[in-house]
């Protein structure tokens, strides 16, 4: 076992923010997750949090875990020295709902908006009506949380649609590719990211959003001298 000080922001619109502390002692082999959870079990039921699959998929336990985005179901006590404090706070750049709880309707929005999720028939189930296979992706907010992009622009896109934009290009499978580069190309797009990799250094899923975003740029770069090139011969 281990103890852990959990200062856990406590709060939402209207209310304060203040921050709390509980003691807790958990398997050290476990989670910061499984923290929370007994906390909520056995000391306070009043506190928020998300939480559904416990390995990585579904991305509703995303927090700031000592001022870092991090799922807390991949963050593991033993990572932290006996009695030490860790801070857990909301996602940045999200309405708040509550306590560690956030309003993730401007990430679905956006991901709607450029006609994702990506779904697709899974090779290895071929034949199968109900194999599908969804890109890596999991929506998380992460990337959108750490980019200073989306915390000073609430227009830009962000590193999760605009990576998404930039795999649907690469097999569209029906999209409107003209959309899909308007989107990318307006002034909220793919031109306003700053390239700080904060993005990368927090995604869970190795999507790698900085780097797609760079390779989205060269997409439309292209695109558009062969656009001119074309336009110039007629």
């Amino acid at each position: 076992m281990r103890t852990l000080n959990l200062r856990i922001v406590r709060g939402g619109p209207g209310r304060p923010a203040t921050y709390q502390t509980y003691q807790v002692s958990v398997d050290e082999h476990l989670n910061i997750l499984d923290a929370v959870q007994k906390v909520w079990a056995t000391q306070d039921p009043t506190l928020l949090f998300r939480h559904a699959c416990h390995h990585a998929s579904c991305g509703l336990c995303g927090v700031r875990v000592n001022g870092r985005e991090r799922l807390m179901c991949l963050t593991p006590i033993a990572e932290f020295p006996e009695g030490a404090t860790v801070t857990l706070e909301p996602l940045r750049n999200f309405p708040w709902v509550g306590d560690l709880v956030v309003d993730v309707k401007p990430l679905m929005d956006r991901m709607a908006a450029i006609q994702a999720p990506y779904v697709r028939k899974d090779e290895l189930t071929a034949g199968s009506e109900e194999g599908t296979r969804f890109e890596d992706c999991i929506e998380c907010g992460l990337c959108m949380s750490a980019c200073p992009v989306v915390g000073s622009d609430s227009a830009y896109l962000g590193p999760s649609p605009l990576a998404m934009i930039k795999r649907l290009l690469e097999e569209p499978r029906g999209r409107d590719i003209q959309s899909l580069c308007a989107l990318a190309g307006d002034a909220h797009g793919a031109w306003r990211c700053h390239s700080v990799m904060e993005c990368v250094e927090v995604c869970p899923s190795n999507v790698a959003p900085s780097q797609a975003i760079g390779l989205l740029r060269r997409y439309l770069i292209l695109r558009g001298r062969r656009q001119l090139a074309g336009a110039e011969r007629r």
